[in-house]
């Protein structure tokens, strides 16, 4: 099925060999014998083990060609193998690949921490950089302690911040948190994420109800709160989408409580929701913003950025700093992240993420109105989701039996949800009209047949 005068990149899917393939197959063999089981799902229908990528296009070790609509969880925002990635790769790899990050710094750390201080919605900004975006909210939630000696933080169901101790502390999946709960810190209380789908028009009203109570009454175990995390749009939570006006109320009532608000961007930052960040789309008035994802280019790197006065309640370093890390400001990924953003500005890339979004939705819109359990298609920019339910309830696991039968016919998504009931897609920049086409008309197929 692929198109062999189309460059691999801007291909249609070629499946040589149901996926996953004999290759693939015998590589999970490989890594169950040298990694935690735990890691990596292995089963009938999956993994299919990647060997390389360019554009939208995904080879695997079967020689299979997909079109891969998870950016690789939302990474490649700019394309996989993007030369603006590369690049940047080829020019600083023969020149330094380690540095001192907080002893003698690399001096693309400083090109990457300027860019992203100009961006940031400050008049004056300071940031900390890292690795995971993970690491990108423990900075935050430390910075948020510092700055106002409260301990406590209001978080959301349905949100997803990392698997580090801190960042679980905040993601209120059951699933994650339940093994550690006994390690966690226990002053988070999770307020309702407002879903209109779910419940109503009224939904936002009710949600801020809560978090005004629980912002009043301070965490379980009775610490003052003094941050607010939350992701402008929740990504794995099913692409979930506030109703307006509810993150501006949001940020009155953190800024009333004393609270600083985090704005978890690292999925949605840096150009895929139509803007440079979500944030402003949504009303939300952030604090603190985590960053992460589209920043590396493909590479490991994250951000946490705030403004001067507040980044600035962080001691100043006496030669031992209280929060760093080895591999911060790595020279490799802060050339590549100092490129990235180059490129978001001088291109606008997020007015092309909104237009591409737009279609891709109002093409999904059109052909899966009226498909039975096809409760909802929405969208903001590159972040769209598709949700199942039936006379109002979710349909339990309808986004993962989509996401397996989709692979067969050489589409890579990712269900999302508490219930795996949404199917999420965060493709890169530059699908094709060819590739939008069969996007469209092979999900409608799958969905008719899985759901």
């Amino acid at each position: 099925m692929a198109q062999p005068d189309e460059p691999f990149g801007s291909q249609l899917p070629d499946v040589r060999v149901r996926p996953p393939g004999p290759a693939s197959r015998s590589l999970a063999d490989r890594l169950g014998r040298v990694e935690s089981r735990n890691v990596t799902h292995v089963d009938d229908a999956r993994p299919i083990f990647w060997e390389e990528a360019a554009g939208s296009n995904v080879r695997d070790a079967d020689g299979n060609v997909f079109v891969d609509l998870t950016g690789a969880f939302g990474v490649a925002f700019l394309g996989h193998t993007s030369s603006t990635a590369t690049d940047a790769i080829s020019a600083q790899s023969g020149r330094l690949i380690h540095g001192m990050g907080d002893v003698h710094p690399p001096t693309r750390k400083l090109d990457l921490l300027e860019r992203l201080c100009d961006l940031a919605p400050w008049p004056r900004s300071r940031a900390v950089l890292s690795s995971t975006g993970s690491e990108a909210v423990e900075t935050a939630l430390k910075t948020a302690h510092v700055a106002t000696g409260r301990p406590g933080v209001l978080a959301f169901e349905g949100g997803y911040h990392g698997l580090t101790l801190g960042a679980l502390a905040v993601t209120e999946r059951a699933h994650f948190r339940g093994p550690f709960l006994s390690r966690a810190y226990p002053g988070v209380a999770f307020a309702r994420f407002p879903d209109p789908a779910r419940d109503g028009p009224d939904s936002g009203q009710a949600a801020l109800a809560i978090a005004r109570e629980l912002l009043g009454r301070g965490g379980p175990n009775g610490d003052p709160i003094g941050a607010v995390i939350v992701e402008p749009i929740q990504g794995r939570g099913g692409a979930r989408i506030p109703p307006a006006g509810f993150m501006a109320a949001l940020s009155d009532l953190a800024q009333e409580a004393g609270a600083l608000v985090i704005a978890d961007e690292i999925m949605t930052g840096l150009g895929r929701c139509g803007s440079a960040f979500a944030s402003s789309r949504v009303g939300l008035v952030p604090d603190i913003i985590c960053l992460g994802k589209a920043l590396g280019g493909g590479l490991p790197l994250s951000a946490c950025v705030a403004s001067a006065e507040i980044m600035d309640a962080w001691p100043k370093s006496d030669g031992e700093a209280i929060h760093t890390s080895t591999f911060l400001g790595h020279p490799l990924a802060c050339a590549v992240g100092a490129e990235v953003l180059d490129r978001l500005q001088s291109e606008m890339l997020w007015v092309r993420a909104e237009e591409e979004g737009s279609r891709l939705l109002a093409a999904l819109t059109a052909r899966l109105s009226g498909l039975p359990r096809v409760g909802d298609v929405r969208g903001l920019g590159l972040l769209l989701g598709i949700e199942f339910s039936e006379a109002g309830a979710r349909v339990p696991g309808a986004g993962i039996r989509v996401a397996e039968a989709a692979l067969a016919r050489g589409l890579i998504v990712l269900p999302a949800g508490d219930d795996g009931h949404v199917l999420e897609l965060t493709p890169s920049l530059g699908l094709s009209e060819d590739q939008v086409v069969y996007v469209v008309e092979t999900l409608a197929a799958v969905i008719e047949e899985a759901v």
